[in-house]
């Protein structure tokens, strides 16, 4: 099966700029396919994850946090629609931070930050490595975002949930 990787912190406001179209390129004898800016790849042939984690931190000229999961978890995720129910559209975007590893989950959901008044980011729950929320379209959201890795302990990444059913496209395909 075909393993998702997301790189953490690349392209974000002019700094660590890097093309993840070239470092597609220069893997692809393991058939991975770019999607976007922030660095998320699909790998389509079998590789050691730990050969391929090598491989990009050879490739990649500065020091980078690589989350690798199954696209059979991310199939998965993506057929549970996760935020049915939940009112989502221009102003309330939904997205999935990536984990480094399994934690064990924080004491109460849903978490609000911040956490008296109007929630600018909620997290009404995770799912294995997938934290699942929704953020207000504000400049603030984004440091309420920043503040998920003390939240939960580990470092994580975020995509948009679109990214991510863009993602279980790919592996469908």
């Amino acid at each position: 099966m075909a393993v998702v990787v997301f790189l953490k912190g690349i392209n974000v406001g002019g700094h660590r700029r890097f093309r993840p179209s070239v470092l597609a390129k220069e893997l692809q004898r393991f058939d991975v396919v770019s999607l976007g800016a922030a660095g998320t790849f699909v790998v389509r042939k079998p590789v050691a994850r730990a050969a391929l984690r090598a491989e990009i931190m050879r490739r990649v000229p500065f020091e980078v946090h690589i989350m690798i999961c199954s696209g059979s978890d991310i199939l998965r995720l993506v057929s549970a629609n996760p935020f049915d129910g939940h009112a989502t559209g221009r102003d309330v975007i939904p997205f999935v931070s990536v984990m480094a590893t399994r934690r064990g989950l924080v004491s109460a959901f849903p978490v609000n930050l911040p956490a008296e008044g109007d929630w600018s980011l909620k997290v009404p729950r995770c799912q294995d490595r997938f934290v699942l929320g929704l953020y207000r379209r504000e400049m603030k959201a984004i440091t309420y975002l920043g503040q998920l890795e003390k939240v939960f302990g580990v470092p994580l990444t975020t995509r948009n949930w679109n990214t991510i059913v863009g993602v279980a496209r790919v592996l469908r395909a």
